[in-house]
């Protein structure tokens, strides 16, 4: 079953996360902060982290952080889900490698589940400490095998001087006919 870890210091927010995405099939851990999810990530394993950004002890964009740089953590899943509608924060937590950052006053319950199933869907994060190697796809090669004898050559006007037949197949057609 997909692990999902709700790390939220508001209990009601907490378990209201929780019991929806239970709901919708996802095992639910909880963490009450930034460091009780540092502590429970690595023996957990979540598929994904939901966490709020505005906590005690360790906010949510340090532990963005020290996911991020961590490479038994560097490629989880991780939405930031807060109360800061500021372009500075949204581009501070993209900056820091969240898979996505909502606002709360902008977000419906349906839409963190939307966003979990999204994500969870995708591919990896990619490490931003790793390389990327891009691999070539070869292209599917097609081939039609044609009779000969059922294809007739194209002929342009080009082919034709003064009436007369240029092209091999009409010099052997027209003696034919003779």
């Amino acid at each position: 079953m997909t692990k999902i870890m709700v790390v939220e210091d508001d209990n009601n927010l907490r378990e209201i996360y929780g019991v929806r995405l239970n709901a919708e099939g996802y095992d639910v851990v909880t963490a009450n902060d930034g460091e009780d999810a540092l502590g429970k990530v690595l023996a957990e394993k979540p598929d994904l982290v939901l966490s709020d950004v505005m906590m005690p002890r360790i906010s949510g964009f340090d532990m963005l952080d020290i996911l991020r740089s961590t490479p038994e953590t560097a490629k989880l899943k991780i939405v930031m889900l807060t109360a800061l509608n500021d372009e500075s924060q949204r581009q501070r937590g993209e900056k820091l490698g969240a898979d996505r950052y909502l606002v709360k006053s902008q977000t419906g319950i349906d839409d963190i589940v939307a966003t979990v199933k999204e994500l969870l869907a995708a591919p990896a994060t990619p490490n931003p400490t790793e390389p990327q190697v891009a691999v070539a796809q070869p292209q599917a090669q097609i081939e039609v095998a044609t009779p000969a004898a059922s294809v007739a050559p194209a002929v342009s006007q080009q082919d034709f001087v003064y009436g007369q037949p240029t092209t091999p197949t009409e010099q052997i057609n027209q003696n034919a006919a003779q």
